[in-house]
């Protein structure tokens, strides 16, 4: 995956391209191969599952901050707040979007949802773009007023800059400088990677928790909620395409989510065995284990829940 990404833009990095489609279909390949550094490399190494070395984990897991993002902040994000709060609207960062998406029916509903299942896939298509200009910035600030960032503001966003600077370096001003072709092509063929990146992604992990038979726990008056973890993270969380050996390979092991959530320090490539005894227990213990048989069913049915959630109140949903 880190050859998919690097390789083409070694290419384009050379000069030698001249033709704007071999442009495009190098930075579309380097595309596929960040979303597979997102979703099978750093994603092992930031959960601490890549190697049982920790000093390998933290430097495989800049690999993060190699495609454009920020290994920090999306441990912040990720681990702590998706991972412990799994579906628990306001806690949940995942499921934490802008006033125009609604991605939980404890959320509130403004008339503009009933059209998100018609624009919601374009904003999924940025979302690699927002990570590598403003989300970084934004959720340090954010994490900072929760007390969940420690260091200094200051050298914590002198870091991302550098980090940032160092990506778009490689990855857009030396092909600016570099390749013969027009500027603007160069600079749309360098966003048509992050579309397919940002597609790819947000359709492995939305697929995962915004479906039809999911649930979205409420905490109670005491702030408790009802289900044990484990319990929560399997009533929360759906498998997809589980027999497929090679999508498995390609999107790093998350097609077996439910297996994630409940073992996230064991590495993906573990996932299929783990998930016959995970299955089986469930079912002797009459426990949810929510799963689709490929990939494009779960895909209709998160564009169904999308529907759902933009158009019925909570009670309708519920």
């Amino acid at each position: 995956m880190l050859s998919t990404f690097f390789i083409p833009l070694i290419i384009i990095n050379t000069g030698i391209v001249e033709n704007t489609l071999l442009l495009f279909t190098l930075y579309i390949i380097s595309g596929i191969g960040m979303a597979g550094v997102g979703m099978g490399v750093m994603h092992d190494a930031i959960h601490g599952s890549y190697s049982k070395n920790p000093k390998i984990n933290k430097y495989v897991g800049y690999s993060m901050n190699l495609i454009g993002a920020n290994a920090k902040i999306w441990r912040i994000q990720h681990n702590v707040l998706h991972h412990t709060y799994t579906n628990i609207d306001h806690a949940d960062d995942d499921i934490h979007t802008p006033f125009f998406l609604r991605f939980s029916p404890n959320a509130k509903k403004h008339w503009i949802h009933r059209f998100q299942h018609l624009y919601v896939w374009f904003f999924y298509s940025l979302t690699t773009l927002s990570w590598i200009t403003l989300k970084d910035f934004i959720n340090l600030i954010r994490y900072k007023k929760k007390g969940l960032v420690k260091e200094n503001m200051s050298k914590a966003m002198l870091r991302i800059l550098a980090w940032k600077g160092l990506y778009y370096s490689y990855a857009l001003v030396l092909p600016l400088i570099m390749v013969s072709l027009p500027a603007w092509i160069i600079i749309l063929a360098f966003l048509s990677m992050h579309l397919v990146t940002g597609l790819c992604i947000s359709f492995v992990f939305q697929t995962a928790h915004v479906m039809p038979n999911t649930e979205y726990p409420l905490a109670d008056s005491n702030n408790h909620l009802k289900n044990s973890r484990m319990v929560h993270q399997m009533a929360t969380t759906t498998n997809f395409a589980p027999k497929s050996r090679f999508f498995s390979w390609l999107i790093g092991g998350l097609n077996f989510q439910v297996e994630h959530h409940l073992f996230p320090h064991i590495s993906h490539v573990h996932y299929h065995q783990i998930s016959k005894i995970v299955e089986r227990t469930a079912n002797e213990y009459n426990i949810p284990y929510l799963s689709y048989d490929n990939f494009w069913i779960a895909i209709k049915a998160h564009f169904k829940m999308i529907k759902k959630l933009g158009t019925q109140s909570p009670k309708a949903i519920s």
